[in-house]
């Protein structure tokens, strides 16, 4: 199939250039699953002509709901040939919050797997699951594709958590996004022999700048296996075997990659990071450079980017660079005035990488996205970030935290009020309202705080099972607090300073306890208790469903490690998320090495595992 009709000067056309040239080499690598660029060209097209045939014309929105596979950057580029947008869509959200986002974006079409479809409630929009219609045929077409796209024509829309209690969808153009990819392959000088990673979920904007800048200059993309993309160890050795050259790993997870051990000699040349407030400084001696970047989703991905060096004479946290090309940052005062080097202020970032605005939602927009009073000439408008910031002596910025309510957990943007919106819907709630809370130095975990309906017997799984429904993982309070009322301030809002800190008193339980009945249990409920910040954990529970995520697993995994000369890997603690399936699993691993002792050895490394 032809794609010389494609207009040079846009992504699709880069990544078919590619195709041409070097059919053969590696664009997307999957574990053992390999597609080169003549096949990445060849899928993206023949999706193409099926959304075309299905009246797919510019500016309408295609949902994409699946795993990170191959098949995602696939279905991403069939849509942008056909002419529309896409929607990518969180694979570990509840189908209730997708079919939302969907009905929201008026998708016509939704791209997913058969399995994923099955769970989605019905829609206007039709699904094509691709992994049965590719099977079927449905793909065969050859048609050439005509395609005419306009820099100020949607690329993708990204939905974040909404102060509303609705997520909000916004609307990034063609041109934002490809400054943002010209920008990053200059800054970073990558060459088609680049390796590199794909980590973050496809609905995180961190995806698009994973995929596109590498694609379009011939480089391979490495998708990572799920159980090694959270374990800093895990993920330092895939790299490494990889010959991953540049990578992007959000901060929680970066600065524990920084405390490790590397070789003095590694493929990897830049690490990136962001999505958080970054406060450890690189060692001396790391083989790569470390990028800090900043960016609302509102701005493309990133706005602010700089190097980091080892900390030196320089006080407080890392910066966040300085503006990306085509990119102006503004720290205003409430008046709208800037302010001096070294005041705080809040961050505006005008420029190409603003986006358009947001879906369905045009008093949103005009609040957020206002008309830049420096920039008269050419009528270009602000995004105001809600960010704190101040410009340093050196030119480089300086990230003071957020004004408003808004927080960041993992890495993930978050509106404490849409998690209230859904507290809000369960029968036996009155009020509720959603803070975070530091659990450690530089850790936040949300908590709810909720008045009961008189006689309603609320229990913390319950609370948890109602909430996963609806919301995605990150989203989920790791602890519920019980309040006759919420405090009130002048103004008749909920005063958070009066809110008091969760305790075993007043905070919710399960009916059900069952106590450790082996040594195993006994030990790794010592793990997980300091873990998760709580006093009791019943063998039951479940690990992920207490607050607990895949950063705080590796932990766990390192410290049962450490307490019993075993391998638990990621992958057997999503399994097995209790304390008894863990202590299962190790006895197992216990008794697996029996075979290889001998019976001196084997009855002393088996003593003591059950009470």
């Amino acid at each position: 199939m032809s794609n010389t009709n494609i207009p040079k000067n846009c992504m699709m056309a880069q990544i078919a250039a590619q195709a041409a040239l070097n059919p053969n080499s590696r664009a997307l690598v999957s574990g053992k699953e390999v597609m080169t660029y003549a096949e990445l060209d060849a899928r993206s097209n023949r999706i193409a002509g099926h959304l075309r045939a299905l009246g797919i014309a510019p500016e309408e929105l295609v949902g994409i709901w699946l795993p990170r596979c191959p098949q995602m950057v696939t279905g991403a580029l069939g849509v942008w040939k056909a002419g529309g947008a896409y929607v990518p869509l969180d694979p570990a959200s509840p189908a209730e919050r997708v079919a939302w986002m969907l009905n929201d974006a008026q998708a016509r079409v939704l791209l997913t797997e058969q399995d994923m479809a099955e769970r989605l409630p019905r829609g206007k929009w039709k699904t094509i699951a691709l992994d049965r219609e590719w099977l079927q045929g449905a793909f065969n077409s050859d048609e050439i594709i005509e395609l005419n796209v306009k820099p100020e024509q949607l690329a993708y829309v990204i939905y974040t958590s909404g102060s509303t209690g609705q997520p909000k969808g916004v609307e990034v153009t063609h041109s934002s996004l490809s400054n943002l990819v010209s920008w990053h392959q200059a800054a970073f000088e990558v060459t088609a022999s680049d390796k590199a990673s794909q980590l973050a979920s496809p609905g995180f904007d961190a995806a698009v700048w994973e995929v596109w800048p590498y694609l379009t200059a011939g480089a391979s993309l490495h998708l990572a296996d799920d159980t090694v993309r959270s374990e800093p160890e895990a993920l330092r050795d895939w790299m490494i075997a990889q010959g991953i050259t540049i990578g992007f790993v959000p901060t929680p997870l970066a600065e524990r990659m920084l405390a490790l051990e590397w070789p003095s000699k590694t493929a990897l040349r830049v690490l990136l990071t962001g999505a958080d407030a970054l406060r450890s400084y690189p060692r001396p001696g790391l083989p790569f450079t470390l990028v800090n970047n900043y960016g609302p989703t509102e701005c493309t991905v990133v706005s602010t980017s700089g190097a980091i060096t080892a900390k030196g004479s320089r006080e407080g946290a890392p910066s966040i660079g300085r503006p990306i090309s085509n990119v102006q940052v503004y720290i205003l005062d409430a008046a709208m005035q800037k302010v001096p080097v070294g005041v705080p202020g809040e961050i505006h970032i005008a420029g190409a990488g603003v986006a358009r605005g947001y879906v369905n939602a045009p008093e949103l927009t005009n609040s957020k996205f206002i008309p830049n009073p420096f920039d008269s000439e050419t009528g270009g408008r602000l995004y105001r970030t809600g960010d704190l910031g101040c410009f340093l002596p050196d030119g480089d910025i300086a990230f003071r935290g957020r004004i408003d309510e808004q927080i960041k957990i993992r890495g993930y943007r978050v509106e404490p009020n849409e998690i209230a919106t859904a507290l809000s819907k369960h029968s036996g709630i009155e009020a509720s309202t959603v803070i975070a809370r530091e659990r450690r130095i530089d850790e936040k975990e949300l908590v709810a705080y909720i008045v009961p309906r008189a006689g309603s017997t609320l229990i913390e799984r319950d609370l948890r099972e109602f909430l996963s429904g609806q919301l995605p993982d990150y989203m989920i309070p790791a602890t519920f607090v019980r309040m006759d009322s919420l405090p009130l301030n002048a103004s008749g809002k909920v005063n958070r300073a009066g809110l008091p800190e969760p305790d075993e008193v007043n905070t919710f339980r399960d009916d059900s306890y069952l106590a450790p009945g082996t040594l195993i249990e006994q030990r790794i409920s010592e793990i997980v208790r300091p873990l998760l910040g709580v006093e009791r954990v019943s063998i039951d529970d479940n690990f992920f469903m207490l607050g607990g995520h895949s950063l705080l697993g590796t932990q766990l995994i390192a410290r049962t490690r450490e307490a019993f000369g075993v391998e638990i890997t990621l992958r057997s603690l999503f399994e097995s998320p209790s304390i008894a399936a863990l202590a299962e699993e190790v006895e197992r691993l216990l008794y697996a090495r029996v075979d290889a002792m001998s019976e001196e050895e084997a009855e002393q490394s088996l003593k003591g595992t059950s009470l």
